[in-house]
């Protein structure tokens, strides 16, 4: 049996040859790795390691994108309102730069006086006109992506303590389904608690209809009066327009992207806090490349057309693991006119069914069993 200072020895003489263990690894496996590693920064550093890895880092299936901030359409580069990697502000107008062109045409004699000022200072200047790099420039040098999941830094629709809203939208050219699942309050059940699915009395802000739930759930599946005078419909209303638009926004980001990578059979599109997800597959990046893209009028915004709308309302909901929501609400959202929204009405259902995991999959399936209420919705 060789030694271990032999073996090492042996490693040193081939390295001096010239010859790497490495190369011995095929490109199909390092391929597999890097489609595991999938982070789009991480690829990009990989692809400075060597010759080999630049040649195949453009070619990975998967890629996964994380936002670092949202900056202002009018800020960003090629009217892209998300932000990139790295950046700072941008030269603010024509008349700075003519400024700045007539003052360095008068101070370059001097500038040997102090190199190394000159090059302090010209390097702060780089750096704060260094641009932001929006995620169709940081992903143009990948060539072959066929599943991508961008990333924001935060949720669009802001809510207020322990409020829960989550929804999930599939687009193709325009929106084709989405569902919201909320609620005004959830209360966890107490880790190791022997009665944690005990019911306590409801809050003082609770939604609508909560008092009345205090003595059990409400099984008959109506809509107390107090949930249409105190506000509660109003709120979901806000709560669905709210979701509709960020999703709508979020789609109209991605038209660079698609347009640019005619590979892509998958792209998801959500943020740091899983509130929302934008979900395009096959079928809807193929309408999304050959309909034309219907923007909303002076917003960044894809434009949102005439909806149905399935309510589905539970004043106190208590699942199996002994979390409790307040106000349970779920909307499912189709164009009108579209029989289903998402290929067929089975399709549908499996859709809203699986949108969600963990309690709010358990919650959505014990909405989906009480009664509808349809309301209608204007394009916008």
């Amino acid at each position: 049996m060789q030694s271990k200072h032999r073996i090492f020895a042996e490693d040193l003489l081939l390295a001096a040859e010239g010859e790497d263990h490495f190369d011995r690894v095929p490109d199909s496996l390092v391929l597999l790795i890097f489609n595991k590693l999938a982070d789009a920064r991480s690829l990009g550093r990989c692809s400075a390691v060597s010759r080999r890895f630049n040649a195949l880092v453009p070619l990975v299936d998967d890629a996964c994108l994380r936002i670092d901030r949202v900056i202002p359409a009018d800020a960003a580069d090629g009217g892209d309102a998300l932000g990139g990697l790295a950046g700072g502000p941008r030269p603010r107008a024509v008349l700075s730069h003519l400024l700045k062109a007539m003052l360095q045409a008068v101070l370059k004699p001097f500038a040997h006086c102090d190199a190394k000022s000159a090059a302090h200072k010209h390097a702060l200047l780089q750096q704060g006109q260094q641009q932001h790099h929006s995620p169709a420039q940081v992903l143009k040098n990948f060539s072959s992506i066929r599943n991508l999941r961008m990333e924001l830094p935060v949720s669009d629709v802001g809510t207020d303590d322990g409020v829960v809203l989550k929804w999930k939208a599939v687009f193709g050219s325009t929106l084709q389904s989405c569902v919201i699942l909320g609620g005004t309050k959830v209360e966890r059940a107490a880790s190791g608690s022997a009665n944690a699915s005990a019911a306590p009395p409801p809050a003082p802000h609770a939604d609508a209809g909560d008092a009345a739930a205090a003595g059990g759930p409400d099984d008959s599946g109506s809509i107390p009066e107090s949930f249409y005078t105190n506000g509660g419909l109003k709120l979901r209303v806000v709560w669905t327009i709210s979701s509709l638009i960020a999703a709508a926004t979020r789609h109209y980001l991605l038209r660079e992207i698609v347009k640019e990578h005619p590979t892509l059979e998958q792209v998801a599109l959500t943020d740091a806090n899983g509130q929302g997800t934008l979900s395009m597959g096959r079928d809807q990046l193929r309408e999304f490349r050959d309909k034309p893209l219907a923007a909303a009028a002076a917003a960044n915004r894809t434009q949102v057309p005439a909806c149905n709308m399935k309510l589905r309302y539970a004043p106190l909901l208590e699942l199996s693991d002994g979390t409790r929501i307040h106000g349970a609400t779920l909307v499912v959202i189709k164009p009108v006119g579209d029989a289903a929204g998402v290929g067929g009405r089975k399709e549908l259902d499996e859709f809203v069914a699986g949108a969600f995991d963990g309690p709010f999959r358990e919650a959505v399936a014990a909405l989906s069993k009480r009664r509808t209420y349809l309301l209608e919705m204007n394009g916008f």
